[in-house]
């Protein structure tokens, strides 16, 4: 089939580390693009592209048309009153705590965040905050600086600024390839805020439907093209019903 009668598939890409990076800049880097990458080189009709967008505006370009799909989402976050089709991703990754190491710290210290200054990203919804991202909220009931930076939070946490920062585990594994000096730094917390398994939600007039988008992972899957790109960031590539 000529490329040309692909039909084009517009996925939202909002910054969200390490999945997507700064992509309002242009950048290319993150596993959005490797996904999207191996999405077309596996078939000829659909056209996978990328269409910059941020975390509180995705929710209207999806409902305007503008994107086709979200990945790398939960149902839960916010889509509940907007009409979509959820495909599971297979793919489960985990938002973790991290404290600075100290000699006499250990696992408990992550039982009870009362009195502890929290770094957070701004926008997100975590399940210790009952999935409430309003900042005010988060301010005011659990001490918590908001940025749009895990460098930044993990940072005020080995700078004394922060007692401990919420951050996903595969951007954290991500993190310490880049600052291999600073992994004895940390105390990463066994405890798990939550569980991200990741979803990629259509819209009603998506040109690909849920079971063809469902199929097309299922070949990226079986090829083992899936495990290639999630492996490195410690996120799981589970099986499928």
């Amino acid at each position: 089939m000529p490329a040309s009668a692909a039909q084009l598939v517009r996925i939202g890409a909002a910054h969200f580390p390490p999945y997507t990076v700064r992509p309002e800049q242009g950048a290319d880097t993150g596993l959005l693009p490797q996904l999207v990458e191996a999405l077309n080189a596996s078939q000829a009709d659909y056209q996978f592209v990328l269409v910059p967008t941020s975390i509180p505006r995705r929710f209207r370009d999806f409902e305007q048309g503008r994107i086709d799909m979200a990945i790398f989402e939960n149902p839960d976050w916010g889509w509940q009153k907007i009409p979509h089709t959820s495909v599971d991703m297979g793919l489960e990754d985990a938002e973790i705590f991290v404290a600075q190491r100290q000699l006499d710290r250990g696992q408990d210290y992550f039982t009870d965040l009362t009195g502890k200054r929290l770094a957070v990203f701004s926008g997100y919804h975590y399940a210790f905050a009952h999935f409430n991202p309003d900042p005010k909220y988060l301010a005011e009931q659990f001490n918590a600086t908001l940025t749009y930076s895990h460098d930044s939070n993990l940072l005020m946490v080995v700078r004394g600024r922060a007692d401990i920062a919420l951050v996903t585990r595969s951007y954290l594994s991500d993190f310490l390839v880049r600052n291999a000096d600073m992994a004895g730094q940390f105390l990463v917390s066994e405890r798990i805020d939550q569980v991200y398994h990741h979803y990629a939600l259509l819209r009603p007039k998506a040109p690909i439907t849920g079971a063809a988008f469902s199929a097309l992972l299922k070949r990226l899957r079986d090829s083992g093209e899936l495990l290639k790109i999630f492996e490195p960031y410690r996120i799981d590539v589970m099986p499928t019903p």
